[in-house]
């Protein structure tokens, strides 16, 4: 489409939500103009000016039904995803995930926005709102203190915030593979004659316990007034984990079940897993290894586990601030701000989660804004979807239990436990609970 009749919209970051949401204003005929203050002004995790950059991870986790952020993809693909349609181009091996090439990926998602000729790119940063026209805040967590400031006098609150930490990513020609293995856990999702697609660092129990210990000891990064502000869970730092028991890690990103070596079926006390961040397989990302240590404190304790003993690291971990709005009391049901209709908001700014989580909500808000440019009332999906799941717990969680939240099944309706006298499997239920789902948002998109 190329009708330029309608509004345009105005849409401040050119993040994941606020890339998918230009692509979908522009596929319905709408002008947007794109506001990116990268790379102008750079925030404390981004590193280029790339739209759809990613920072913390590479994976969009589990792509499968039986998964909630699964169905969150296919009902994105569903709905002509660009976020989507570039994260299968860049694929790389990683088990039943979908994880990207991240530079990849950030090409493609900027390439397929700066070809449509309704999408005027406007380098720098907001400092201000605009006063008319639609407008879709998407700045994201690291929301510039000036906007911030400004969103704060529009919204009436304060600052809510959480902290989110970033793993280390390892050159992979630094890692001793006579020590290091490749294996997914249980085989998973692994072809004959394939080696899996996490290389893992194994650990008996002494080097475990020497490795906790100086976890525990080594220096952190201090935050100056801001150590009461939680972490969110889905992104805890190693040592915080390790904080609340010895054998913490040994249940979460450590866990050695299922991966016993290939060849000798050796058993491990821990295994540290580090997956590809890039298509070449060049560099490895720590899996689930974010951290709060200083730089050298980082090299230090991380080249204590076997086989990252000459470990190269082109990047390290790090530590920043996230904030999000309280959107129960700002926002209505389609993302609206309810004292301002004509301003939306969309991505982890709301106080959803996740790469996925936060496209998923810059669809919903491009789709809306087109409706609402063509004189139409925006309609969310229904709540049995996954994006109309993430919507409700936006706009009508309660106020004092809002906190920002990944997709998960319990934000959706259950499948029943028993069909006649057989009893249901939780694999089974999950599907039924996805093809439901799926069943619904088709019958959605055609209303």
């Amino acid at each position: 489409m190329t009708s330029t009749s309608f509004p345009s919209v105005t849409i401040i970051g050119a993040g994941l939500a606020g890339s998918e949401a230009a692509w979908q204003l522009a596929r319905r005929g709408i002008r947007v103009r794109l506001h990116e203050m990268r790379p102008g002004k750079m925030t404390p995790a981004h590193q280029t000016g790339q739209c759809a950059e990613l920072v913390c991870s590479n994976t969009f986790r589990a792509d499968h039904l039986e998964n909630a952020v699964g169905l969150l993809h296919e009902e994105m693909r569903r709905l002509d995803s660009l976020i989507m349609r570039c994260g299968d181009a860049a694929r790389i091996p990683a088990g039943t995930a979908l994880a990207v090439d991240r530079e990849q990926f950030a090409a493609m998602v900027t390439a397929e926005l700066r070809a449509q000729p309704l999408i005027e790119f406007v380098a720098g940063e907001v400092t201000d709102i605009p006063a008319e026209g639609l407008l879709l805040i998407a700045s994201g967590p690291l929301t510039s203190d000036a906007l911030y400031a400004r969103i704060q006098q529009l919204t009436g609150e304060q600052h809510l915030s959480f902290f989110d930490a970033i793993a280390p990513v390892v050159d992979a020609e630094s890692i001793n593979m006579e020590i290091a293995f490749w294996k997914n856990r249980y085989d998973k999702n692994v072809m004959d004659g394939d080696a899996g697609d996490y290389l893992n660092c194994p650990m008996n129990e002494v080097q475990y316990k020497a490795f906790i210990h100086e976890l525990l000891q080594a220096e952190k990064v201090s935050f100056k007034g801001f150590e009461k502000i939680p972490f969110f869970e889905g992104c805890m730092p190693i040592e915080e984990m390790a904080e609340r028991g010895l054998d913490t890690p040994r249940f979460g990103p450590m866990k050695p079940v299922g991966l016993e070596h290939p060849l000798t079926g050796e058993r491990y006390h821990a295994v540290v897993q580090l997956r590809r961040d890039n298509r070449l397989g060049s560099l490895l990302n720590m899996v689930g290894f974010q951290t709060k240590m200083t730089y050298g404190e980082q090299k230090r304790v991380f080249r204590m586990i076997p086989g990252l003993e000459q470990a190269e690291f082109f990047r390290l971990g790090s530590l920043h601030r996230n904030t999000f709005i309280k959107s129960p009391a700002l926002l209505d049901g389609t993302l609206r701000l309810k004292k301002e209709p004509r301003i939306l908001f969309a991505g982890q700014i709301t106080g959803v989660e996740g790469y996925v989580e936060s496209a998923a909500m810059g669809l919903m808000a491009g789709r809306f804004l087109a409706a609402m440019a063509q004189g139409r009332e925006p309609h969310a999906p229904p709540a049995d979807t996954a994006h109309g799941a993430l919507l409700a717990h936006i706009s009508q969680t309660r106020l004092e239990d809002f906190q920002p939240m990944n997709m998960n099944f319990g934000l959706l309706p259950p499948a029943p436990k028993k069909v006649g006298k057989r009893r249901l499997g939780k694999a089974e239920r999950r599907r039924m609970v996805s093809e439901a789902a799926l069943a619904s948002m088709e019958r959605w998109k055609t209303e």
